[in-house]
């Protein structure tokens, strides 16, 4: 039996303006990252938020687009849900985000990079609003596949760990630290554009590369710089070696990633199949 041209033109419009979309991993631990996936027909990008905070979405193939996105430490356990809107069309789909306990240790610093003296804490609050400035922005998509791990050592200490500075001074690692010795080579983890390479208070010789969508990678207490301002990198590239400036205890690379603004667990974007 033939339908009318009317049913036909209606199924063929919701059709046209139905999408599928798909979050893994769909259950995480509280700083991870995790990856979306649109499939649709439309050609302008969906739009997407977890707890008000915006995905930004590039093109990953015909009818595709993806973004990646995370729950960051202050985030509570729970089932969270993630609104998208596409076309005139409205979904929900949940994440669930399991209790994460992160463990505490205690470290001895400098009393200098610990205690600031006014001047130190005025530099250091400049260079804070200049990073979070840096993070706000969402570019186009320059990463290429999965994030790689850019320095292949030994993990020491990890993200969200609580650590209680000259028995007085308290911090939550919002990176991880690679163990390395002085001059080894560190690569960039994917494709980009270096946005930062400079000596910072904490940090130390750093560099920031904006991997597009509101991801960036974050390289610190290095003790030379292989890149400059401005630089596009492919991933693997060679852009700088491990050192121990800024706040460092030792020789090791402190490798951040920023989603959006907020700190995300390195060792989870890692696994996202991109």
């Amino acid at each position: 039996m033939k339908l009318p041209i009317t049913i036909i033109l209606i199924l063929f419009h919701l059709q046209a303006h139905a999408f599928q979309a798909d979050i893994e991993p769909s259950e995480i631990s509280i700083g991870d990252a995790f990856v979306v996936k649109i499939n649709s027909a439309e050609t302008v990008a969906p739009q997407a938020s977890l707890n008000g905070d915006a995905l930004h979405f590039g093109k990953c193939g015909d009818g595709c687009f993806i973004a990646i996105g995370t729950a960051g430490l202050k985030t509570q356990p729970g089932v969270h849900t993630i609104k998208f809107e596409l076309g005139g069309k409205t979904t929900e789909l949940p994440l669930t985000v399991k209790h994460t306990a992160f463990p505490e240790i205690k470290l001895t610093l400098d009393a200098k990079r610990v205690f600031l003296s006014p001047e130190d804490l005025k530099r250091a609050g400049i260079e804070r609003e200049k990073l979070t400035a840096i993070f706000q922005a969402a570019s186009g998509k320059h990463w290429d596949g999965n994030f790689i791990v850019p320095l292949k050592n030994e993990f020491s200490t990890r993200f969200g760990v609580k650590r209680i500075i000259n028995k007085e001074k308290i911090s939550i690692h919002e990176g991880l630290d690679i163990r390395g010795k002085e001059g080894e080579i560190i690569t960039a983890s994917n494709s980009g554009k270096v946005v930062l390479a400079e000596e910072l208070f904490f940090g130390g010789n750093t560099v920031v590369i904006d991997h597009g969508l509101g991801i960036y990678t974050v390289y610190m207490h290095l003790s030379g710089f292989k890149v400059a301002l401005n630089d596009t990198v492919s991933k693997g590239n060679v852009i700088g070696l491990v050192g121990a400036t800024g706040r460092a205890s030792g020789p090791h690379l402190h490798f951040g990633v920023k989603v959006g603004g907020v700190s995300a667990n390195p060792a989870s974007i890692f696994n996202l199949k991109l």
